[in-house]
């Protein structure tokens, strides 16, 4: 069987987890790729419990499945290990989850560079979560971090982190006037994080392709979204890694040529979290309505969500950039009970019409939304199976969002719940 990629294609908080809940029950592995947890997925299950997942796959909550943390991830122990803890509270069998070797390590002095050096940069700060991401991929980039498995030879760890806390040490206390992190208490917390998850530390490339060689689907699932990842998206208001479907084979370790679908996921309208350019973002009540009628508040961040409507050339951006073969529209039960809803077409950059991306970051800072008004509709559509059941003019919304966005919208949220879809076209047929 082949392997099926499922990626935000917005600026992340499109609702993957819903996603990636959906098909659940029928990939035996789950992966995630890239990212820390910076990000997160919100699942509700049949008997209307709500999850929020930061850094463990929304597969933790299928029975049957394995879920897998991949390379390309970067772990906070202490989190994933509390993660963990606040599942098994709560009755969720967490026995099957895996943790690649090869996954870097965020440590204490990750997350002080990042907390310290946001600050320093005031109003040019990037909107980091400050929990220590960029740094850790930094140190992976320049081969300097610290990995999963050597929490298993705790003096490989120790060697390593002592190389390289010369440096950071250096940057902390004469740079930003910070205290030194001692590498003793580092080693010593870390070989309790070692205790609690070596028996979760697995050779995952290995156990993938074993999976797909079997016949088995596998599901990898990014967090995060296409407009922030940091070669693609709208730099540097970006992520560290790769969220766009190219960086699934990169932090799987599963080879690009079994790939054979690409799931976008797309809201029905547009939200980002942080700083940087957004064309669509409102200002006015219809923003407030956007935040408030989808809940628009981060998994992870806790931040409200800055809101806009539909922006078809990021929709149509991201179709190309990743290769989708379907969108998973979320979220039009949220656009219910409005009178029209603009959807941008193209942007107007300085007095010229550009349907595609601008090139330059300038160009896209500069961007302004060319709309095309489309009418509402007022009836409830949380009860819609079919697509045939949403009123006339939500039919219409949907074939447009699909006429502009390149891709055949396959599935249509029209609610939180887990069986709250319209399911035109099945994403593993």
């Amino acid at each position: 069987m082949p392997a099926v990629v499922l990626i935000g294609a917005q600026w992340g908080d499109e609702g993957k987890g819903k996603a990636t809940d959906l098909l659940g029950g029928r990939v035996p592995y789950v992966v995630r790729y890239q990212g820390g947890n910076n990000a997160g997925h919100t699942v509700i299950t049949p008997d209307g419990e709500r999850y929020a997942l930061h850094l463990i796959p929304s597969g933790i909550l299928t029975p049957g499945c394995t879920p897998v943390i991949g390379n390309g991830v970067v772990v906070d122990p202490q989190v994933l290990i509390g993660e963990l803890a606040g599942l098994e509270e709560r009755g969720v069998d967490t026995s099957r989850l895996v943790i690649s070797a090869d996954a870097h390590l965020i440590m204490p002095h990750h997350r002080a560079l990042d907390r310290v050096t946001e600050r320093f940069l005031g109003k040019r700060k990037i909107g980091t979560t400050g929990r220590g991401i960029g740094p850790a991929y930094g140190d992976k980039v320049a081969r300097t971090g610290i990995r999963v498995a050597d929490l298993l030879d705790l003096s490989i760890l120790r060697q390593k982190l002592e190389g390289t806390l010369v440096e950071k040490n250096q940057v902390l206390v004469k740079v930003y006037n910070r205290r030194a992190i001692d590498v003793d208490e580092v080693v010593e917390e870390y070989a309790g994080y070692a205790e609690q998850l070596r028996d979760r530390i697995a050779d995952t490339r290995l156990l993938l392709a074993g999976a797909l060689d079997a016949g088995e689907w596998v599901l990898l699932e990014g967090s995060q979204g296409t407009l922030l990842d940091v070669d693609h998206g709208t730099y540097p208001f970006v992520t560290s890694s790769n969220p766009t479907a190219g960086g699934a084979s990169t932090g799987s370790g599963i080879g690009p040529t079994r790939i054979s679908r690409v799931v976008g996921i797309l809201k029905a309208y547009t939200t980002r979290v942080g700083s940087g350019p957004f064309p669509t973002e409102l200002f006015d009540a219809d923003g407030d309505y956007l935040r408030t009628q989808g809940g628009e508040v981060g998994v992870t961040t806790g931040r409200d969500r800055r809101c806009g409507w539909f922006d078809a050339v990021v929709a149509r951006y991201a179709s190309r950039v990743n290769g989708i073969t379907d969108f998973f529209l979320t979220k039009l039960d949220v656009l219910s009970g409005l009178e029209t809803v603009p959807v941008c077409v193209a942007y107007d950059v300085d007095g010229v019409r550009h349907d595609e991306m601008p090139m330059t970051q300038t160009g896209f800072h500069h961007a302004r939304p060319v709309y095309e008004e489309l009418p509402g509709w007022s009836e409830d559509i949380r009860r819609c199976r079919t697509l045939d059941e949403l009123p006339a003019t939500a039919q219409a919304y949907v074939r447009r969002v699909e006429e502009l966005s390149g891709a055949r919208v396959s599935v249509i949220g029209v609610g939180p719940g887990r069986d709250e879809n319209v399911v035109v076209h099945d994403l593993l047929d």
